[in-house]
């Protein structure tokens, strides 16, 4: 797949160090990825052929985000692009309403391009702007299908868990993420345990016991009582952390819970700023914090959320399951972020992933290597965007409903 524009952010690093540029353009372009929609946000400026790109991916949320962009847009045209804690105050700030999700993500799309500018216009990789190398390499996990929906949400036997966790480490991988906790609510029955017993084991059984094993719960357990009743299930075959086990926001109950448990636990992916990963972190409640970069306000509150958890002994892991650009971006923020302990990826969501974005990554043994090029690191293919157009996902979550008609959480 060609790339026209392919090395050119190595020739603007030595033509834009100027005393001052500024932003003269935010879009978006949307692309169909079956699973999601990635929404790409391009940042253009004064300074001939240089730009940037960030991810704002919401699934479900596509067409709510990039208005979020287009609102977000006047407030930054004319600024300096690599005043990057200014634009963000302005943006939050200047938007007077608080900002949820949505927005959150929109910014954060925005913050993302701002950094590509910024490493584009010195030369440099933007890890090094954010504090420089703090490895070597950066260990990574997929999912069961390598992004498949179906195959992430969807297996439910035995057999089938056991056949595509050996293919996840026949692609490669050291790690891998499954969810095979069922639809829950404030209690479970034994049977139900039991066969979440029998998946762990037939899962580790496959894939022998150097694979890190995560399981996620997506907050389906209503009850402190059912989600200990499955980790206790699970703990035999030593999980390296499972996710989500209580709805986001139960803070003091995540903390009862793990005071019950010796199994770590990770959350925080639908969490969006700083202030709501406060009391999960003075309380101890956790063992790993899942921030999404494309979702908490980009790389610098990333940055700063890590540096939250670093101070309570908490690990990060962030959450990442978007597109390609997400994934760079998450490169960048592993690189330098020093209680960083994996990262989420879903190379394989499409067959035509590495067609979209040209980019740095690049796994051996399980783990991403250093990026060097300036910026993030990328290019986009624009063409091939527009080969994959808005489309309305599939909405998972319907089927998020037990027996007797009850809404549960997916």
């Amino acid at each position: 797949m060609a790339f026209p524009l392919a090395g050119r952010p190595l020739f603007l690093a030595y033509n834009c160090r100027k005393a001052s540029m500024r932003i003269t353009r935010v879009t978006t372009k949307i692309v169909h990825a079956e699973m999601r929609n990635w929404v790409f946000v391009r940042v253009d400026t004064d300074v001939d052929g240089l730009y940037g790109w960030g991810e704002a991916t919401l699934e479900w949320k596509t067409r709510a985000v990039d208005g979020a962009v287009r609102d977000l847009e006047p407030l930054i045209i004319g600024r300096d692009p690599r005043d990057i804690e200014q634009l963000v105050r302005i943006m939050t700030k200047h938007s007077f309403w608080r900002l949820g999700v949505i927005g959150r993500s929109a910014i954060s799309g925005i913050e993302i391009a701002l950094w590509d500018i910024f490493g584009k216009s010195v030369g440099l990789p933007v890890w090094r702007l954010l504090g420089g190398k703090v490895r070597d390499r950066v260990k990574v996990y997929t999912h069961l299908g390598m992004g498949d929906m179906r195959a992430v949400y969807e297996t439910d036997s035995v057999e089938a868990l056991a056949e595509r966790g050996r293919a996840v480490v026949e692609k490669g991988y050291r790690a891998l993420k499954a969810v095979f906790i069922p639809y829950s609510h404030y209690g479970v029955d034994r049977r139900t345990v039991d066969h979440v017993s029998r998946m762990m084991d037939g899962l580790r059984a496959a894939v022998g016991p150097d694979i890190d094993i995560m399981v996620d719960f997506h907050g389906r357990p209503a009850s402190i009582g059912s989600a200990l009743a499955y980790i206790e299930a699970l703990a035999p075959g030593r999980p390296m952390f499972v996710e989500e086990p209580l709805p986001p926001g139960e803070t003091l109950s995540l903390a009862k819970l793990a005071a019950k448990t010796n199994v770590p636990i990770a959350t925080g992916e639908r969490l969006v700023d700083r202030v709501e990963y406060d009391d999960l972190l003075r309380m101890r409640a956790v063992d790993i914090i899942q921030p999404d970069i494309c979702h908490c306000g980009g790389l610098l509150e990333a940055k700063k959320i890590a540096a939250m958890a670093e101070a309570a002994s908490v690990g990060v892991a962030p959450h990442n399951p978007l597109g390609p650009i997400a994934g760079v971006a998450a490169l960048h923020f592993a690189v330098s972020t020093p209680n960083h302990v994996i990262q989420e990826e879903m190379v394989g969501a499409v067959p035509w992933y590495d067609d979209v974005v040209q980019g740095p990554i690049r796994m051996v043994d399980g783990h991403w290597q250093l990026p060097e090029a300036p910026g993030l690191g990328i290019e986009v293919n624009e063409a091939v965007c527009d080969a994959h157009p808005f489309q309305q996902e599939v909405i998972h979550a319907s089927e998020a409903v037990l027996a007797d008609g009850t809404i549960v959480d997916w």
